[in-house]
């Protein structure tokens, strides 16, 4: 009797799974990182201040009273960058059984929110950008991260095309921001950076014990020890290869005009069409809480 096999069955069942690898990276550290404050103009305006520096301050019994001097407060000007994603589907490719997902629709969108997203992290660190203001026939544009960052906490690494990381480079930068006051936690790098990091001289012999007893190495790149304060090294897939960021993300925020918003727009057959659009721009609250390397290779 001849054995019935697979090969010869009809009407088998396609065995395909339920998930879906999404194979792009998704994270936005930054965007992440950092709080979002709401604005009620494209144009928005906010203010920074600074406090005197410490000088020698004796006085005389009985002494009178100088006028004293006001240090005034420093204007910065931003502007909101209108970003938005659009996909059409048609009533059959909803209305159809799929595999890994329960409506095409609602697929789609994620896929959107997570594309817009990455693109508000490439609007932050992705290229240097400054503001434009933008009119009938110019898109506004926000500024990006690195020019928000004062001039003084800005290292330049060189002008060669192998200025590589080094971690001198690393502790001028971290000492000028110090120096300015600033408090800065996270070291944001490309990739390629976070090697040399942990490569930095004695980083193998590093270590931090907590109060569990238990100790960690830092030259995992999870923690990086200065004598400027410590900080976490992030890794930025989308960031600029030129630029390292110490960054304080509390001086940080997503100043948001319209929040993202799927919008259905106007039907013209079997399909429909969704768009998903937001408005914002970055700031600063501190330009020299934060710092930069520029010019690396």
């Amino acid at each position: 009797m001849a054995i019935y096999k697979t090969y010869e069955q009809i009407g088998m069942a396609e065995d395909v799974s339920s998930i879906i690898s999404d194979i792009t990276p998704t994270d936005t550290p930054m965007y992440s990182m950092i709080k979002s404050e709401k604005v009620h103009a494209r144009q928005y305006q906010y203010q920074t201040d600074s406090l005197a520096a410490a000088a020698s301050n004796a006085q005389l019994e009985g002494f009178t009273a100088a006028a004293g001097t006001a240090i005034p407060t420093t204007m910065i000007t931003g502007n909101t960058q209108i970003l938005q994603k659009t996909f059409q589907v048609s009533a059959s490719a909803d209305a159809i059984k799929a595999h890994g997902r329960a409506k095409e629709t609602a697929y789609q969108l994620s896929k959107a929110l997570k594309e817009i997203k990455k693109d508000v992290e490439y609007a932050f660190v992705g290229a240097s950008n400054a503001t434009v203001v933008g009119n009938a026939t110019t898109a506004r544009e926000m500024a990006s991260a690195d020019q928000l960052i004062a001039a003084g906490v800005t290292t330049d690494a060189g002008t060669n095309a192998t200025d590589a990381l080094t971690e001198a480079k690393m502790l001028v930068n971290m000492q000028a921001v110090f120096d300015a006051g600033g408090e800065p936690s996270v070291a944001m790098c490309k990739p390629a950076d976070s090697l040399i990091i942990a490569g930095f001289t004695g980083a193998a012999g590093r270590s931090r014990e907590f109060n569990d007893g238990n100790k960690t190495l830092t030259n995992v790149v999870n923690l990086y020890v200065s004598p400027f304060g410590e900080y976490k090294v992030v890794l930025n897939r989308h960031q600029m290869s030129t630029h390292l960021f110490l960054l304080d993300p509390s001086m940080w925020r997503t100043a948001v005009l319209r929040p993202f918003k799927r919008t259905l727009l106007a039907k013209t057959g079997d399909s429909d069409t969704h768009m998903v659009v937001g408005e914002m721009g970055l700031m600063h609250k501190n330009p020299s809480g934060s710092g930069q390397i520029n010019g690396l290779s």
